[in-house]
């Protein structure tokens, strides 16, 4: 062997180079094979059998058990007053073979295995998993595993999360999904996803700290309006609702200025509860007091107040602010409006402090110029044009031009209009016109002024109760319409009338309404001078509809009219103020007044009674979102000579329609066909128009 250098370590571990010897780079081979010679021999050692007993150890002379003797003994007799106590861990009691399941989808499944205690929330957990869920939309078969495990993992997820909603915090979600092979990536059959719910023991509220509530003067009251109590059960959507409703209270019960910060719930899994703050400030209670415009001669501070419906003095409530705020944008004569409450005089003991409403608006343009071309088949062309100038008269007086060209009818008027006029949602209007109107039962060229003060239902503000009041002259010269080249003698009418309506709503809606009922009447005393003699009349009409839904996607509809004019023959009425009837709000089916008696030219001749009566089902249908129903409808009525009908003309119209809601009314389209048709009458009859045919 070499001796190392002395510069060597003599501790380093040899090299390979040193350890192969020269004999195995010449014949490697060779040297390799060397490797393979058993030349170890065998020790001689003998394998014992497995019968050969083992020698006992050096220094261990404890008896194997083969050769231990034991002594007899007498078994123990049991004690009959030893009673077992039952072990109650508290734990949920599983049971995964009788397991309640819900099937969701073919590919999604509920387990619930938890007996007791039982998942009292189960109904609405179950709806507002499927409502969430996104592994029902994998509802192809070409849907594979991983797929279906990915969103099996969001799911789960999802799970969890809404049993801590429920309050369930120390739950469980066992996932597993089927139809899988095992060491397969794809499942021979549909995958499915079942999830077994075991949520464990729920949640109870512990302390509630609500922060300063105590401090107001009515606490007990607005206590109570927030419905959670140490010991109920933890619901954490229920703490919004609750935060809502005394938010909502404080706002009503003249609080202006209450706050009320983010709830903080925390939990104790050692107690099983949930201790809740809502920090609240209600910060005094406070009364109305003056409304200041920051546009008076725009919009004035006493007209605005004219239109709230609170008075100085009245116990604040944040729902009248919004109420005003609404009410001045309903005027459109603002872009935009904001209204904020200003303290006064702060709260001084049991006296509440004064705020005033401070009412901030921004112009809109107040010029419209409009215009429409349309066609139909009842009224042929028509073309209409108006100038408004909304706030001419400040505040909310507005003066309107318009001006019609029609196949039918030509007119040009004028038209002043005030709003909120001596009241909310009150309208003082004085029209003056002149037309000229030739239709299938008159031509009449008229000249009129007329003036009406009334309480409107409007689609922001739809009342219980509206009325009109008006009165009107009139001098029209009409006559019955021209058929057939044959002239009629032109009938100089001079009128005078004054007139109330009222109207009783209780629907849900003016456009479009699904329950409730309406009531209307009208009396309409007038005189009228014709043919150098004076006559008087009284003109009267009553109106009855009823709405009723059926189920989820069926409202019921029917209507009934009657009309009379009673007083004057039939020739001193002038034609255009006659009753008649046929068309889209009529009788469907017919011609626009088509439907009444008629002189031997076929010519309708207008009566002195009406009876009309409809019923029609609206069908919603799905298609569009919901937005398309269908409507078969049926109508009736009949025009008569006499004060009193006596059905001579009854005609009956059936027909179907389709609604489309545009989201601000229905728009409608009617197909009528006449059932019993006289001479002269179109087979079918269209109708378009915006709204419900009643």
């Amino acid at each position: 062997m070499a001796v190392p250098a002395a510069a060597q370590d003599q501790q380093a571990p040899e090299r390979l180079e040193d350890l192969i010897p020269d004999s195995a780079l010449d014949n490697p081979e060779e040297w390799a094979a060397q490797g393979t010679v058993e030349d170890t021999e065998t020790t001689g050692d003998v394998v014992p059998e497995p019968e050969t007993p083992i020698d006992a150890p050096p220094g261990f002379d404890l008896a194997w058990p083969d050769e231990l003797e034991i002594d007899g003994f007498e078994p123990l007799e049991p004690e009959e007053d030893i009673q077992f106590a039952d072990l109650d861990t508290g734990a949920p009691q599983i049971a995964f073979e009788n397991a309640e399941t819900e099937q969701l989808a073919d590919n999604l499944i509920l387990g619930f295995p938890q007996a007791e205690p039982p998942f009292s929330e189960r109904g609405g957990f179950v709806a507002r998993y499927e409502a969430l869920s996104t592994i029902e939309e994998l509802g192809s078969d070409d849907a594979n595993v991983a797929q279906i495990a990915a969103r099996a993992r969001e799911d789960e997820e999802l799970l969890n999360n809404l049993l801590r909603v429920y309050g369930y915090y120390n739950g469980e979600i066992i996932r597993t999904i089927g139809a899988v092979e095992p060491g397969e990536g794809e499942a021979d059959g549909r995958p499915v996803v079942r999830f077994d719910v075991i949520p464990g023991v729920r949640y109870r509220y512990g302390t509630i700290d609500l922060g300063n509530l105590r401090s107001a003067p009515d606490y007990n009251a607005l206590r109570d309006v927030f419905n959670i109590l140490p010991g109920d059960y933890l619901q954490s959507d229920t703490i919004i609702q609750e935060q809502f409703d005394l938010d909502r209270a404080l706002g009503e019960s003249g609080y202006a200025f209450a706050r009320i910060d983010e709830p903080e719930l925390l939990i104790d899994h050692d107690r099983e509860q949930g201790d809740l703050t809502l920090p609240v400030e209600p910060g005094g209670k406070y009364v109305f007091g003056e409304v200041t415009s920051n546009d008076p001669e725009f919009l004035s501070s006493r007209h605005l107040s004219s239109i709230a419906r609170f008075e100085p003095g009245d116990t604040y409530q944040r729902s009248l602010s919004m109420d005003l705020r609404r009410a001045v944008t309903a005027t459109g004569l603002v872009s935009s409006v904001a209204i904020t409450p200003r303290e006064i005089t702060a709260p001084q003991g049991d006296e509440p402090g004064v705020v005033a409403m401070d009412v901030e608006m921004t112009r809109a343009k107040l010029r419209t110029i409009a215009g429409a071309i349309g066609y139909g088949s009842e009224e042929g062309f028509r073309v209409q044009a108006s100038w408004e100038h909304r706030n001419l008269f400040p505040p909310e007086g507005s003066l309107k031009v318009r001006g019609v060209l029609g196949t039918q009818e030509q007119l040009a008027g004028v038209t002043f209009r005030k709003n909120n006029f001596g009241g909310r949602d009150q309208v003082l209007t004085v029209d003056a016109y002149v037309s000229a109107i030739d239709t299938v039962a008159y031509d009449a060229n008229s000249i009129a002024l007329s003036g009406t003060y009334e309480r409107l239902s409007t689609l922001l503000f739809q009342k219980p109760l509206s009325w009109t009041l008006g009165a009107l002259i009139l001098a029209t010269d009409d006559r019955n319409r021209v058929l057939k080249g044959i002239p009629r003698p032109r009938q100089t009418y001079l009128v005078a009338s004054i007139y109330g309506r009222a109207t009783v709503d209780t629907t849900d809606s003016l456009l479009d309404p699904t329950k409730g009922f309406r009531v209307s009447g009208f009396l309409a005393p007038a005189t009228s001078r014709t043919a150098g003699e004076q006559f008087y009349y009284l003109a009267n009409q009553a109106d009855a509809s009823y709405y009723q839904s059926i189920g989820s996607n069926i409202v019921a509809a029917g209507r009934l009219r009657y009309a009379s004019i009673l007083g004057a023959p039939l020739f001193a009425i002038a034609p255009s103020r006659r009753l008649y009837a046929g068309g889209g709000g009529s009788v469907r089916g017919y011609g626009y007044q088509a439907v009444g008696p008629k002189n031997d030219l076929g010519e309708p001749t207008g009566g002195r009674s009406l009876v009309e009566a409809s019923v029609e089902a609206r069908i919603g249908t799905g298609f569009f979102d919901g937005a398309l129903s269908v409507v078969p409808f049926f109508d009736i009525g009949a025009v008569s000579i006499d004060t009193t009908p006596d059905f001579r003309f009854v005609k009956y119209g059936a027909g179907v329609g389709v609604r489309y809601d545009t989201g601000f009314g229905p728009l409608r389209l009617d197909v009528g066909v006449p059932l019993n048709p006289d001479e002269g009458d179109a087979p079918v009859a269209v109708y378009v128009s915006l709204g419900q045919a009643f």
